[in-house]
């Protein structure tokens, strides 16, 4: 399937995309926003549970002590992609020719009233796999946090909605989708959540809270994908502000901030995924969003 050409979020995008004004959202020129390079990893099965157990995993101790999963493995998740892939650990079913890790250069800017995030990376090999998903070769996702409500959001990232009785982890309930233990939109404790879709050729803003819903968000202005031979490039445009289930955005602060690719076809838990970060909007953190 030829996927060289410029994919848009047409019905968000057409609908969503006039701001003050009547104009477009412009996007940055990204040759003048700053780039953080993040590797994401394959997670095989090491949902949240696993995370904490300490006779399993020898990080437990260190996350009962505050630290975050990036503190310790933000350098080594190449290394642990490839014993997961491999099916050295945490993976009971591995996928031959599986990538065990994909490096993304991750940006970010604002102009005070949108965020523009941008993801590039390389296309890896095809496992020659059967797909699961045969609607859509790739998905890019993102999920905010704000303030810590969700338990262990702080210290883990987006792995406090992936839960070991989740669809697609062994022995799950194929129904159960992913969730925030005692998620609530009332109380602050979600995650606000974001999707491109490559053969859907469409942009998704919902959340996870008691479970995870695709859509409803109101913050999503656009999101735009485009594959160039074997590079891959996605947009998102949302607005600082949003409605129930969005993360409301302010300078001056950062935000838990987390992603993940379905490559190859995937779906489900065969994705790769990035630890936990910072998100600034004028602010510190891993990846910082400056007014442009």
């Amino acid at each position: 399937m030829t996927m060289k050409k410029t994919m848009i979020a047409g019905a968000v995008g057409a609908l969503l995309a006039f701001g003050a004004g009547g104009a477009f959202a412009a996007a940055p020129d990204w040759g003048k926003v700053d780039a953080k390079e993040i590797t994401l990893f394959y997670p095989g099965v090491s949902p949240l549970e696993w995370i904490q157990k300490g006779t399993e995993h020898g990080g437990a101790r260190a996350l009962r002590k505050g630290e975050t999963c990036a503190d310790c493995h933000s350098d080594e998740t190449a290394d642990m992609g490839k014993k997961i892939a491999s099916g050295q650990k945490l993976e009971p079913n591995p996928i031959p020719g599986k990538a065990p890790f994909i490096p993304v250069t991750v940006q970010a800017a604002h102009d005070g009233e949108n965020l523009y995030l941008r993801f590039s990376w390389k296309q890896p090999a095809a496992s020659g796999a059967p797909k699961m998903d045969d609607a859509n070769p790739v998905k890019i996702a993102f999920m905010l946090e704000s303030g810590g409500k969700v338990e262990l959001a702080d210290q883990s990232g987006c792995w406090a909605t992936c839960h070991q009785d989740s669809r697609t982890m062994p022995g799950a309930d194929d129904a159960k989708k992913k969730y925030v233990k005692g998620g609530s939109l009332a109380d602050g404790k979600f995650y606000d959540l974001y999707q491109w879709r490559s053969g859907e050729n469409k942009g998704f803003n919902g959340h996870v809270a008691d479970s995870r819903v695709m859509e409803g968000g109101a913050a999503l202005v656009s999101a735009e994908g485009k594959q160039d031979g074997d590079a891959w490039s996605v947009v998102f445009t949302r607005k600082l502000a949003g409605g129930e289930g969005d993360v409301t955005l302010e300078a001056g602060k950062s935000y838990n901030f987390g992603f993940a690719i379905h490559n190859d076809n995937s779906a489900g838990r065969y994705h790769h995924v990035s630890l936990g970060y910072k998100l600034g909007i004028d602010a510190d953190g891993d990846v910082k969003a400056a007014k442009h």
